[in-house]
């Protein structure tokens, strides 16, 4: 895949002192996905979702973020199949890109949808893929050839066959590249792209297996997984199963892109506060450097104005820090990847 590493410092076998950051470390910035569109008529903003401000990437491009997946609703642009964008909506979410790229940042655009479209999902009878590819298609126009954004195809599918996604995937990879994008793609596998589960099946298809038939013409792309510590790997709780989870989580997905000479993104991870979640996700980082020729980076789930006391959020109370803000220090990127 035509992906280049700027600045990347290999760890020998010993690495007694730790590897360097990975190039891409980061947090998702979310309020964006804050409402249902089966259950909200109109999404408005400030009122149902929101996106972040310029202060929000201030703080955390200072502490050393470069990355920042941004989640949407593909019904906030798009709230017709195959139909225009919204222009208010459009020119809003390309504001907000615009925000952070200005600053040198990179923007994963997420549209937050779990392969569904008003609840439907994509590549059924109601949603056909070309209703996807649409989407992505127009999405790269506005975008096209920005490298410090990249593209996301979908939140997290699930509940489908895996061919299915496939397909629903490479056709909105063609849009792209027909709309004459070259941006980088993260492309999420099936069963909520659980890093843990990829070489299952039980789901509708092992993503092992479908989603090396990934088809790109720019080669320019790379899988997005997601990998909680939790007991049963979903994200809803605080607690973590062990100290080394995370990497014995990892550990048969990157053996498959080693395989397979893939690359990969760790778009969500997070834990709750404890020493033993610390420990967990120094395990997990630490493993994820080592294995640099896999990785390039990750987000942090997550910050956002709204969250309140989520159990997760790195955003900063009062002024203050979040505890897991002080554990990832270490392995954030410290400068801007150009």
């Amino acid at each position: 895949m035509r992906i280049v590493l700027i600045g990347a410092v290999l760890c020998g076998a010993a690495a007694i002192a730790g590897c360097q950051p990975l190039q891409y470390t980061g947090v998702n910035l979310a309020g964006g996905d804050f409402y249902d569109p089966v259950k909200v008529a109109e999404p408005v903003f400030g009122t149902n979702f929101i996106y972040p401000n310029k202060a929000e990437f201030e703080y955390f491009a200072a502490k050393g973020m470069n990355v920042f997946r941004l989640p949407f609703m593909w019904e906030t642009i798009q709230p017709k199949a195959k139909g225009p964008f919204r222009e208010a909506e459009i020119a809003r979410l390309k504001a907000v890109v615009k925000t952070g790229t200005d600053m040198g940042l990179t923007v994963l655009l997420d549209p937050h949808n779990y392969a569904r479209y008003y609840g439907k999902v994509v590549g059924g009878p109601e949603v056909g893929i070309d209703a996807f590819a649409d989407l992505w298609g127009k999405l790269a126009a506005e975008f096209a050839n920005d490298e410090h954004v990249w593209f996301g195809l979908v939140n997290e599918p699930h509940d489908m066959p895996t061919e299915q996604w496939l397909n629903a995937a490479n056709a909105a990879i063609a849009a792209i590249r027909s709309a004459g994008a070259k941006n980088l793609i993260l492309v999420p596998g099936n069963a909520w792209t659980g890093a843990s589960g990829w070489l299952g099946d039980w789901y509708g298809g092992a993503n092992g297996t479908w989603m090396l038939k990934i088809e790109d013409p720019a080669d320019n792309y790379a899988y997005e997984v997601h990998q909680y510590l939790d007991s049963d790997g979903s994200g809803s709780h605080p607690e973590v199963v062990s100290a080394t989870i995370g990497s014995e989580r990892l550990k048969a997905f990157v053996q498959w892109c080693r395989d397979h000479k893939k690359r990969a993104f760790l778009g969500e991870f997070g834990t709750g506060v404890g020493d033993m979640q610390k420990q967990a996700i120094e395990d997990m980082l630490s493993a994820m450097e080592r294995d640099r020729d896999v990785w390039l980076g990750w987000t942090w789930w997550a910050a956002g104005a709204w969250w309140g006391e989520y159990m997760f959020t790195l955003e900063p109370k009062d002024g203050k820090d979040r505890p897991q803000m002080e554990w990832l220090q270490k392995h954030l990127q410290k400068t801007v990847a150009k």
